[in-house]
């Protein structure tokens, strides 16, 4: 017997949609999927909003016929892209690996706007997340009152992707403990989900999908079994590969965010872009750009993501307690504390890195003099 699921209606929010702080890429985007839709006369497979050439072009950017600009939400690999949306497309689940910061979670989300136009079934993995999130749970005051029913039933975001037909996500997938990762073998095989209290089973309609997030740098990875890492199609979503690519990436994204706060644009902003993300990738390459000199590397990653945080409030610090102009003062702060996650040995990294290479780096003196001030 199959047990359906009803789909979760929420309440809308007080505000208006464009007072979202961080709106879904859904309705961020919305104009351009839009314009996708109404121009994609390609195949699309069941329950997708998009034809998967049509995913890909919102992901990578492009120009349609009617003039219409599509934003590129992903720098990278072409081919990269394609493989991805191409998994989605099969009855395979598609988990996107790489170090942080590569924007595996930026790309899930954007992958699940596009395919099924709703980006919000996620699972958030944690060292805590129960079996429950993946599976289902129970409204504890009707379990007792009435004993195991329908009712009583609370889906996951997964049941409820696989009874809708809608692409699923779940974030950071080796954070989750090892027997509650593994719930997903007989989802991701069999494309069911029993519920043996109520002798019934979800079954996955066409258009359901996964998309899980992983990493294997951070503390408190839990390695995936080789069962469940079958079930998957594996894309590994590389760093950038040069200093313009990483630039564009974060000044992109910066002023996005900028904008969604209210912060002016930072005139001439792009220099202190391109330093930002010039020491980040010579802290993590271990030499310098013109592979003349060697750096240690600290304990952080250093990704682009956190180069984007930097340069981000660095922009606010311009804005509310300077000229507005983005100077190197106001992004000392943020590379200090991006650089210096252990105290105790990154403190001497940075250090050796400011006298050795930025000291001695033509047009760096005001870096130079910000960071020092800084550092104490």
């Amino acid at each position: 017997m199959t047990v359906s699921v009803e789909p979760t209606v929420v309440d809308p929010p007080a505000q208006g949609a464009g007072e979202a702080l961080r709106p879904h890429a859904e309705d961020a985007f919305a104009v351009e999927l839009a314009a996708l839709a109404a121009q994609d006369d390609r195949p699309r497979p069941a329950r997708w909003k998009l034809s998967p050439w049509a995913v890909a072009t919102y992901l990578l950017g492009g120009t349609l016929p009617d003039g219409t600009v599509v934003t590129p939400k992903y720098v990278g690999p072409r081919r990269l892209v394609e493989v991805a949306v191409t998994t989605l497309a099969t009855d395979r689940a598609l988990l996107l690996l790489g170090v942080p910061g590569t924007a595996k979670t930026w790309v899930s989300e954007h992958l699940a706007a596009a395919v099924s136009g709703d980006s919000t079934l996620l699972v958030q993995g944690t060292a805590g997340t129960p079996e429950e999130a993946i599976r289902y749970g129970w409204n504890y005051a009707q379990l007792l009152a009435h004993g195991p029913s329908r009712d009583a039933l609370v889906p996951s975001p997964v049941m409820r992707g696989m009874a809708q037909g809608l692409t699923v996500r779940v974030e950071e997938l080796t954070r989750i403990p090892a027997d509650v990762q593994d719930t997903l073998i007989t989802i991701l095989s069999e494309k069911t989900l029993p519920v043996p209290e109520l002798g019934q089973e979800v079954q996955a309609v066409r258009g359901f999908n996964l998309i899980a997030t992983a990493n294997d740098r951070d503390r408190g990875v839990n390695d995936l079994s080789s069962a469940l890492r079958r079930r998957f199609n594996t894309v590994v979503l590389p760093l950038p590969e040069s200093v313009d690519a990483e630039v564009g990436i974060v000044a992109r994204r910066v002023d996005q965010i900028g904008r969604s706060l209210d912060l002016p644009a930072a005139p001439d902003g792009i220099d202190e872009i391109r330093r930002v993300v010039t020491v980040f990738r010579e802290l993590r390459d271990g030499i310098t750009a013109d592979g003349r000199t060697k750096v240690k590397s600290p304990s952080g990653t250093l990704s682009t993501a956190e180069a984007i945080s930097v340069v981000t409030n660095g922009l606010a610090l311009a804005a509310h307690f300077g000229d507005g102009v983005l100077r190197a003062g106001d992004v000392a702060a943020g590379i200090l504390g991006a650089v210096v996650r252990d105290p105790a040995s990154d403190r001497v990294v940075w250090r050796e890195y400011l006298e050795a290479v930025v000291r001695e780096r033509d047009g760096w003196q005001d870096f130079y003099r910000a960071c020092r001030e800084v550092s104490g």
